[in-house]
């Protein structure tokens, strides 16, 4: 047994449900923008496509942290990899069969867009169901500490995805190879989960945490699994407003930095898009990997108020965001990527705690579903946002974001302490 209360051997494969989806989807971000270009869709089309998963997302998630509730969370997972791999096939095989010429550009665009439908409404499926499991199987402190764990899958997706993608470009599919790749790791996670994850017959009830969109740096949704579930809370309460709209204008910046930098890295570089790829993974990995170091070892250290995570994160994501924009290089613009995300990294966790904080232990449930919604929100709008603003001119996405978070760095240095509860 690990200290989780859990079997290592069955830990490791909750752990590699939730792995498997953020890397593919993540590999799939970095993977796009050098795709559109090549099949001569319009830039705004990709941004359109991680848009609609992220509507279906926010809209499907709560359906299957409901239902993950009651028995039978092991379908429910199957369910999501299901989605997963269906995604997955059906946007690398109409990509691939663009690439070759079989289909028109935006005909095979249009077959992808439907692919990440699947996703978004039946990948959403998984996350609540596992952190539904594991909560249905442990008490207090072990609890806390297998979620906390589990959440870790994500910030590893986020950079081994953009790892590894680059190693599946192979002929004949090319850029289009990575996707079938995940769909068969997906695949080897689901047939392990149906051989060696028995059935579940909780011994209690436990809800399923409604699981945050997996992007780039996007972070781990917060821990709620049952207790005060039942209690109401309003989105315009004044304790938790003020951090739902620092939530909602920060993830804005934040998509926004998302959805273009591969573009800008295309642009900026001016390298055959094989070459650029290599180079947005890079700059993709070294981002996340800033931000899993704010998130894993800065904020412990640091020992900040969620406030002051959001001031100083603030901060430094403009500084970073600015520094992107105005790059001429590739060092320009990995540094300020690696800047912008760890400033990111720090203003995400202040967000979600000081939600946390402001509300009592039986509200705890009722803030976790709001916070989780307002990171998908900026998902939604976010990316298109970001590429009509590129369309404009190729810093206007980055210098408008630094001056997003520069404003909400000075509206929370204006509103003080006291004003949000810190």
């Amino acid at each position: 047994m690990n200290g989780f209360g859990l079997s290592r051997g069955r830990f490791v494969l909750l752990f590699s449900v939730m792995l498997a989806a953020a890397a593919g989807n993540t590999a799939m971000q970095s993977l796009l923008p050098a795709i559109g270009r090549e099949l001569e869709v319009a830039d705004i089309w990709v941004a359109i496509a991680f848009s609609l998963s992220a509507i279906l997302w926010v809209v499907m998630a709560p359906v299957w942290a409901h239902r993950a509730d009651r028995r039978g969370r092991r379908a429910l997972m199957r369910l999501g990899l299901y989605g997963f791999i269906g995604s997955m096939l059906i946007c690398g095989g109409a990509l691939a069969a663009g690439l070759a010429g079989w289909l028109g550009g935006f005909a095979a665009f249009a077959i992808f867009m439907l692919g990440r439908t699947l996703y978004g409404a039946f990948g959403s499926a998984s996350p609540p169901a596992v952190q539904a499991y594991i909560a249905a199987r442990t008490e207090g402190e072990d609890r806390t500490n297998a979620i906390s764990a589990l959440a870790s899958s994500f910030g590893l997706g986020t950079i081994i995805g953009p790892a590894i993608a680059p190693l599946f470009i192979l002929p004949p599919l090319g850029l289009a190879a990575p996707l079938i790749a995940f769909a068969g790791i997906g695949a080897i996670v689901l047939a392990l989960l149906v051989l060696r994850l028995p059935d579940d017959t909780p011994k209690s009830e436990a809800r399923g945490p409604i699981a945050a969109y997996p992007a780039l740096g996007s972070g781990a949704a917060p821990v709620a699994t049952g207790e005060g579930a039942a209690v109401q809370l309003r989105w315009r309460d004044r304790r938790v407003l003020p951090w739902h709209l620092i939530g909602i204008v920060g993830g804005h910046g934040h998509a926004i930095l998302l959805g273009v930098i591969g573009f800008m890295i295309i642009d900026r570089l001016s390298l055959p898009l094989d070459q650029a790829q290599h180079w947005i993974a890079v700059v993709l990995m070294a981002g996340a990997a800033a931000t899993l170091l704010a998130q894993w070892w800065l904020i412990p250290q640091m020992g900040l108020s969620p406030r002051e995570l959001v001031l100083w994160g603030s901060l430094i994501a403009a500084a970073g965001s600015a520094m992107v924009g105005l790059a001429g290089d590739a060092y320009g613009l990995t540094l300020g990527f690696v800047l912008a995300s760890l400033g990111f990294g720090l203003f995400r966790p202040g967000f979600t705690s000081g939600a946390s904080l402001s509300v009592s232990l039986d509200e705890q449930n009722a803030v976790a579903g709001q916070v989780t919604s307002v990171n998908g929100i900026a998902f939604i709008a976010g990316p298109a946002a970001g590429v009509g603003l590129y369309m404009a001119g190729l810093e206007l996405p980055f210098l408008a974001t630094a001056a997003l978070m520069l404003a909400l760095a000075g509206w929370t240095w204006l509103r003080g302490g006291a004003a949000l509860g810190t």
